[in-house]
């Protein structure tokens, strides 16, 4: 069993949505959290397709939280970028416990114009939604695991979570999407082989209807009963990186909600979300 106050976590993507959840929830149990981002200042962010999220607006409601936050100006498209995160990272506070490969620009412009592009079949989809799910998403969590992995390894301990989704298992609306978040799942197994001889976890995680910033912006479309607060995959995370079980979970597909049912845990405003299933 694992402490979760004072472990070393990176999350990447964390200027908002789940990401900045995930970070929020870890903080919030005294974990020294480093995230990435792009977007540093609320003036950017209101020029973003999400209109709204910035490691400045992180900092601030993060400054009433007992962990420590260290933030990473970071373009996951540049492997460098990613490379050095990591490096800058482990050089900071020591091997990462637990890596957060959560980074998604994959819902950025689902309409172009009045056009939603977005349930396009796969042959009239625009190729920078495949370089933005595929070359950067798919591709900056294998290079941050790449990068953290030997730290992890030398030490014996280590969590890699892959933020997934439904859509690896089946149609949920884009081809692109489906192909990205099966090679989240697969790139989970593949490094829980790899890794387990060295007491080393790796997992796909999959969330419930969240309430991030766009959700919530357009409420009026989703039935939120049994939503989930952004915050609430990070206490998962927390409880996963508690779990003497945890080597036994490596290598396979999580459902957050599931998790929280096995862990005891609840959302931050006491409702326990219901696992979706296939």
């Amino acid at each position: 069993m694992h402490a979760i106050n004072n472990a070393v976590c990176l999350v990447t993507g964390a200027s908002r949505g789940i990401g900045r959840g995930i970070a929020l929830a870890l903080l919030a149990e005294g974990a020294r959290v480093h995230v990435t981002a792009r977007t540093v200042t609320d003036a950017q962010a209101a020029a973003h397709p999400q209109l709204e999220g910035s490691l400045d607006s992180l900092v601030a409601e993060a400054q009433s939280l007992p962990g420590a936050l260290t933030v990473h100006v970071c373009d996951h498209a540049d492997d460098s970028q990613t490379e050095r995160a990591v490096a800058e990272t482990i050089a900071a506070d020591g091997p990462i416990d637990i890596l957060v490969n959560n980074a998604w620009p994959g819902y950025e412009n689902m309409a172009e114009g009045d056009d939603f592009t977005w349930p396009r079949p796969f042959w009239e989809q625009p190729m920078w939604r495949w370089h933005a799910m595929i070359d950067v998403a798919v591709r900056a969590a294998f290079v941050a695991a790449r990068a953290a992995a030997p730290a992890m390894v030398a030490r014996g301990s280590g969590l890699i979570v892959n933020i997934s989704f439904w859509a690896a298992q089946r149609y949920d609306g884009n081809a692109i999407y489906g192909i990205a978040k099966a090679a989240a799942d697969k790139m989970a197994a593949d490094f829980a082989h790899d890794l387990r001889p060295h007491n080393v976890a790796a997992i796909a995680l999959y969330p419930g209807l969240v309430r991030t910033e766009a959700v919530m912006r357009n409420a009026q479309y989703f039935d939120l009963g049994n939503s989930e607060s952004p915050q609430f995959i990070g206490r998962v995370i927390s409880g996963l990186w508690r779990d003497p079980g945890l080597m036994e979970k490596s290598g396979r597909v999580h459902v957050a909600a599931a998790l929280a049912q096995d862990y005891d845990l609840a959302d931050i405003d006491g409702k326990r979300p219901v696992p979706a299933t296939l």
